[in-house]
């Protein structure tokens, strides 16, 4: 017999092909009445799989008596009613560590394009700018000072790489981290006036919504340049388009936002703002071990009782 798992929506064409072939799969996004479907056959379900674009709600929880086990696509798990699920018993799975590399080498491809205008100063030679002048003087990346926020594998992962670039690392966290170099900062505006490049790689969710505000972004400065790969929530994005705006800011490499995929038009049309589309974690190798990590995860509850990389 196969367990019986509740996947809230597709995940990738491997991953639901494997999840299909090991599991009795039942697909809630193609469900006509989801709160319908659950009422009657949510006590049949022994596990959940669950995109990290997807909500897994208290009332998804809680009509599902006999789940004990979700496995979250993604390193964020801040759309999981994770209080509920504690209080449910269930244990809670994402897909870290594998993400970490990419995820870093974004975060300093964006830090360089905005230091450096490498994707304004690509626009200004396909307009035929380069013919008629010369673009301004950018800023220089190599020896610069780097702020984190946020020291967990992806921060660790961006300021090994900062460091390759003769950078000064220092981080904000809650507490320090032992056993990695980097100078601990308490205070979040104290390190924004320290750093020429302040990076956003803490996990979303309501705890951290808003850290990054107008006082941080008056600290970071005029010169001063904002990454965020982490999550949009963290950024007050009304903030962060004033200071920008005003001059108050330097710059900004973005690859999440508050309201994804909307992105404010004014962002777009400043030339010190560089926007992708959330793809930090886009690459072919992550993806792969994105897949297959999402299902190890589930297949070791259902083996030992516990999932691999707890939440």
């Amino acid at each position: 017999m196969k367990h019986r798992v509740l996947q809230i929506g597709p995940i990738t064409p491997p991953a639901d092909a494997r999840l299909a072939r090991d599991y009795d799969i039942a697909p809630l996004w193609k469900q006509p009445d989801p709160a319908a479907f659950l009422a009657e056959h949510g006590a049949e379900f022994e596990g959940i799989v669950v995109h990290v674009r997807d909500a897994c709600d208290a009332s998804i929880l809680e009509s599902l008596p006999n789940a004990k086990v979700i496995a979250n696509f993604g390193v964020g798990y801040d759309k999981i009613d994770v209080d509920t699920a504690k209080r449910l018993g269930i244990q809670i799975s994402n897909t870290p560590q594998v993400l970490d590399g990419c995820v870093a080498d974004l975060a300093m491809g964006l830090a360089i394009d905005v230091a450096r205008g490498i994707s304004t100063t690509d626009r200004f030679v396909r307009a035929g700018g380069w013919k008629s002048g010369q673009r301004p003087l950018m800023t220089r990346v190599h020896g610069k000072n780097m702020g984190l926020l946020g020291f967990g594998g992806i921060g660790q992962a961006v300021g090994r790489r900062a460091a390759g670039f003769d950078m000064t690392v220092r981080y904000n966290t809650r507490r320090p981290v032992e056993g990695f170099a980097g100078q601990h900062v308490a205070s979040l505006v104290e390190l924004a006036k320290w750093a020429d490049f302040l990076v956003v790689a803490c996990p979303g969710g309501a705890q951290t919504r808003h850290l990054v505000n107008a006082e941080v972004l008056d600290a970071l400065g005029p010169r001063g340049i904002l990454v965020n790969i982490a999550r949009g929530s963290v950024v007050d994005e009304a903030a962060l388009v004033r200071a920008l705006q005003e001059g108050r800011l330097g710059g900004a490499g973005l690859d999440v936002f508050e309201n994804e995929p909307n992105v404010p038009e004014a962002l777009l049309a400043m030339d010190n703002v560089v926007a992708l589309s959330h793809i930090a974690g886009f690459t072919r190798e992550s993806r792969a071990d994105m897949e297959a990590l999402v299902c190890d995860n589930l297949d070791a509850y259902f083996r030992t009782g516990r999932v691999l990389t707890p939440v």
